[in-house]
């Protein structure tokens, strides 16, 4: 039984097929800024709206009276990395949907843990 060795160089990833580089439009910078404005106003509102009247228990722990949706969604979001926060917009936003598989298979991949 032989194997075929190839001694050619490895065709690159890009050899066939032209990739470009996107770049944001003025819409996406629209987009960008109004995000970021939205979360700032309600990071000020809540912060000038409650501020002194909640103690370190309310705060902290919602005042043990928080449901189990709620505190399922925290615990996910604190497994993720701020590499993965930054980073799955960006590889989205540059390859499309299809990331969007290891997202479900990551969200199911902890049920079954969680069990």
């Amino acid at each position: 039984m032989s194997v075929g060795v190839s001694t050619s160089a490895p065709l690159s990833p890009t050899s066939g097929t032209s990739v470009g580089m996107s770049t944001f439009s003025i819409m996406d910078y629209v987009v960008f800024v109004l995000l970021l404005v939205l979360s700032l106003a309600i990071g000020l509102y809540h912060a000038c709206r409650g501020w002194g009247r909640h103690t370190v228990g309310e705060l902290l722990m919602a005042d043990r009276k928080m449901g189990c949706l709620p505190v399922a969604l925290s615990l996910l979001a604190t497994f993720q990395s701020a590499v993965a926060i930054l980073g799955v917009p960006s590889e989205i936003y540059r390859f499309g949907t299809q990331y969007w598989f290891l997202g479900c298979c990551y969200f199911l991949g902890l049920l079954i843990p969680a069990h």
